[in-house]
């Protein structure tokens, strides 16, 4: 008969000891767009700083009794005594015409800044993309069609469409304002998208899909809509500064927001007849409204380098 082979306890052996030399194999990182991303986010300056801007202007936005206790929306908030005074103790950016302390009005027209901006740059990415992911999903004649109606809209500037519908309807507010603005200004994200979809869909993993019988629903926000939303956000980050830009072009003119809401605008429009006599009262609102808008520049040209795989 021949020998059975002994059966090992293995559990009972040492296990030998790893050399110093051979190091643990590490799990892989997976890598992303959005990790990636984030991950230059973290390391450019040009983030950092705007990113510490605007999250500054948000809190002020937000809660503007942390930095000022003033109540610009209180009839005996002014003093005409203290009439165009220069900065000073009582009053830091000093007080405009009315005796109102201007550094108490700059802070809160922070609030209505910021929402008309975020909100008209939420509003043309929803509409802009959506009809630029169905016009690029959809070839023929609603592509046609689509883009027609983008072309008429294209045609008409936006101060001076928003300048036309503003004063014909004399309903100056954040709200209206932002309707405006945003019923003008969705035809850019618009043939971005388009163009971004045309040119996704017709990647080898999107005609995979196809092939296996995914539905177009599918096709959308599963392979398409990821790749081309990314030049769709960083075209809303950047144009979130020049719509704040365009309210305060048209608080200036007269025809966005009207007191007694504050707006920049709204103060260099006031400020600018007496600049030489008080030039203060412009400048300080002034630079207010550039430093807001460089932040959202800053912050939409850091973005864009991060998503565009170009610039890796």
């Amino acid at each position: 008969m021949s020998k059975k082979t002994p059966l090992i306890d293995y559990a009972n052996e040492a296990v030998p000891p790893v050399p110093a030399d051979i190091e643990p194999v590490k799990a892989e990182r997976v890598a992303s767009l959005t990790s990636d991303a984030w991950r230059d986010l973290r390391r450019n300056p040009m983030f950092l700083i705007s990113g510490a801007l605007i999250a500054g202007l948000l809190l002020i936005s937000v809660w503007p009794g942390l930095i000022t206790s003033g109540d610009p929306y209180n009839g005996g908030f002014c003093n005409l005594s203290d009439s165009l005074k220069r900065p000073s103790g009582a009053h830091w950016f000093g007080a405009d015409l009315q005796g109102c302390d201007i550094y108490t009005r700059t802070v809160h027209a922070t609030s209505n800044s910021i929402i008309v901006g975020a909100l008209t740059s939420l509003l043309v990415g929803l509409v802009g993309g959506l009809l630029g992911l169905v016009s690029g999903l959809y070839s023929g004649w609603i592509d046609g069609v689509l883009s027609r109606i983008t072309e008429v809209f294209f045609a008409l500037p936006l101060l001076i469409a928003g300048l036309l519908v503003l004063s014909i309807f004399q309903i100056g507010n954040v709200w209206s304002v932002s309707l405006v603005m945003a019923a003008f200004g969705w035809p850019q994200i618009f043939r971005i998208m388009r163009g971004a979809v045309i040119t996704g869909k017709n990647n080898d993993y999107v005609m995979a899909a196809k092939g296996l019988g995914a539905s177009t629903l599918r096709i959308a926000t599963r392979h398409v809509l990821p790749n081309a939303v990314a030049p769709v956000i960083v075209i809303m980050t950047i144009n979130l500064g020049v719509y704040i830009t365009a309210e305060a072009s048209l608080s200036y003119l007269g025809i966005g927001i009207q007191p007694p809401d504050i707006s920049w605008g709204l103060m260099i429009s006031d400020a600018q007849s007496r600049f030489l006599q008080s030039p203060h009262a412009l400048l300080f609102p002034a630079a207010a409204l550039s430093i807001t808008v460089l932040a959202f520049i800053m912050l939409g040209d850091a973005v864009r380098d991060a998503l565009d795989p170009k610039l890796r």
